[in-house]
């Protein structure tokens, strides 16, 4: 009795001290609690995350302005355009999040992105730097150079593959350093998306109020510079960390086995059921192969028929039979795609905040005292909202309703979701009536516009958004990560930004089918400037089409099933099993 219980105590002892997640260590083995993961090597991470947001922020906000008063585009070329490269932009993270979970792992692609990023922002100092390549001569451009048209949008562009590595890779490898087996690093990876998202702002707020200062007093060359130089300089703190971080082995294609399971199941299609669902085919336990495996559900049943056993059917013929936790990941994949189009409405609203809030703050009144307030840095208010919303999630409301109702997460991710969605439509109506009080200005005033209205008419839908952000899109981001099959977290990621993405496309669509179909009873909600066009009206229109959704966004969360894990702990006698394990980094 005493010895079993030594052993027991033995057995604690060692799964404190070692991470059985199926992670590395830099040199191949289990990794130690103790020495590495959690946030001493999470801290690394986001101080990259830091700087590349702050990179992009300092480009994104001030893209409209950039394209409208130096390349002197249209109101509707310029939105047009900020929208195909936002949704270029959150779209390579599919590609990226892929290329990470199947060949190249997570820090390595991290890495590879990096450097890419790194081209991307020297050759845009580069088109602003070089006198053959600068968009003219002078101060002001009445003719851009296509020369530099071409070099700008390729640097851009390349900024855009860098983005595709580096988001769903960096964010999923921050989130690795914490073991969902744990209780303590379970509640902080919760605390992780709150706190990533606060840093994330943080960046934001820098990039759009100094370097947009920069960008405005000084020039958009010496903004490059210091980008290109903070850029650098966190890729090396990035590679400073590697002895600290956990790492996931790639395993191949992750959804090679997902097409297992569909060949599978039609080919067993005219099988009866078993009566018990134990009766399906799972590896045992101790089999570490697989990773963490996963409960049967009810939904999606036609699928369980590729984990029915067979007489004579050999257990290692994917084509023919898949376990139980493989079937279950195709089923979390298809339970997915509801929820990813329901979200697509929230992704036009974000949309709107760098396009059509940043152009409507350049015709207001934005001057304090003496100092002008550059009108990309107006964007800081709707960071300003998602910080103190996710201050005030992770420090009030998660420990309020932990209380309250048991659950660890406080709020289930997708009734979170369903909030900032609801906040997203409040966002559309204010930005429609102050639009409208604008409109009227302009009407009553022809030769002064709407400069008598102070650009801080624009803060409650700016803030606002940024509240919807901190519930939507940090909820997005949780859930698309945490409920993906585990082979796939940068594909989760991936997804999650693909929302933005998608959205970015979609209100593009919505541009020019309003401005077609408008057009036709005489006048165009979108004209050429802001004062020929009707942006209340599509506010309103974008209101209604989010809560429209929202009632189907409702009972597709309501049906949901998430996933159901089988916790499993394994002992070990010595946390370096063996040496002869690959190197991972």
């Amino acid at each position: 009795m005493e010895i079993e219980q030594s052993n027991k105590q033995e057995s604690k002892g060692v799964d404190e001290k070692c991470v059985h997640d199926s992670s590395l260590d830099h040199k191949g083995r289990l990794p130690l609690r103790a020495s590495t993961g959690a946030w001493k090597a999470s801290l690394f991470i986001i101080a990259i995350e830091f700087s590349e947001r702050l990179s992009y922020f300092g480009i994104a906000t001030s893209l409209i302005i950039y394209l409208t008063k130096v390349l002197n585009y249209d109101l509707k070329t310029a939105v047009k355009n900020v929208n195909y490269w936002t949704g270029v932009t959150t779209l390579m993270p599919l590609i990226g999040g892929f290329i990470a979970d199947a060949y190249l792992g997570r820090f390595y692609t991290v890495l590879v992105s990096s450097v890419v990023y790194l081209m991307g922002l020297l050759l845009l100092t580069m088109s602003r730097v070089v006198p053959s390549l600068r968009p003219c001569m002078g101060k002001t451009c009445v003719d851009p150079r296509r020369i530099h048209e071409i070099f700008f949008f390729l640097a851009i562009y390349l900024i855009s593959v860098g983005t595709g590595g580096h988001k769903p890779s960096l964010e999923s490898f921050g989130a690795d350093q914490f073991d969902d087996d744990h209780p303590k690093e379970r509640r902080d990876k919760m605390s992780f998306f709150n706190w990533w998202n606060s840093m994330l702002c943080a960046g934001l707020l820098l990039g759009v109020t100094v370097i947009i200062y920069v960008q405005d007093h000084f020039s958009w060359a010496a903004a490059d510079v210091v980008l290109t130089i903070l850029m650098a300089l966190s890729t090396v703190v990035f590679c400073l960390g590697r002895p600290w971080y956990r790492y996931r082995k790639p395993l191949g294609s992750p959804l090679t086995p997902l097409f297992y399971v569909l060949v599978a199941a039609f080919k067993k299609r005219k099988l009866p059921y078993p009566s018990q669902s134990d009766q399906l085919y799972e590896v045992p336990k101790s089999d570490k192969t697989q990773g963490r495996l996963l409960f049967h559900t009810d939904k999606l049943r036609f699928l369980d028929k590729a984990a029915i056993l067979e007489d004579g059917l050999e257990k290692h013929n994917p084509w023919r039979l898949a376990t139980v936790t493989r079937v279950e990941e195709m089923k979390l994949i298809l339970n997915m795609i509801p929820i990813w189009l329901t979200s697509l409405p929230f992704g036009i609203c974000v949309a709107q905040g760098s396009t059509f809030f940043i152009k409507q703050s350049t015709t207001l009144d934005r001057r304090i005292n003496d100092f002008e307030i550059p009108a990309a840095s107006t964007y800081a208010l709707g960071a300003v909202g998602m910080i103190a919303c996710v201050t005030l999630y992770d420090k009030a409301l998660v420990p309020f309703f932990r209380r309250v109702n048991g659950n660890e997460r406080g709020i289930n991710i997708l009734p979170r979701i369903g909030i900032g969605m609801c906040f997203s439509v409040v966002a559309m109506v204010i930005a429609a009536l102050v639009e409208r009080k604008r409109l009227n200005l302009v009407v009553k005033n022809p030769s002064q516009g709407s400069l008598s209205m102070s650009v801080f008419w624009l803060a409650p839908q700016f803030v606002i958004l940024g509240i919807a952000d901190g519930f939507a899109l940090v909820g997005l981001q949780e859930y698309f990560y945490d409920q993906v099959p585990d082979s796939m977290r940068s594909l989760g990621i991936a997804l999650y930004l693909s929302v933005i993405g998608a959205g970015s496309f979609l209100s593009n669509f919505l541009i020019t089918l309003v401005d077609h179909v408008t057009e036709k009873g005489g006048k165009s909600w979108i004209g050429k400037d802001l004062n020929t066009s009707r942006l209340d009206y599509f506010y309103w229109l974008l209101a209604g089409i989010t809560m429209g959704n929202m009632c189907i966004y409702a009972l597709v969360a309501r049906r949901y099933t998430y996933k159901n894990v089988r916790k499993t702990t394994l002992a070990v006698v010595d946390c370096y099993v063996s040496d002869r394990v690959a190197t991972m980094a």
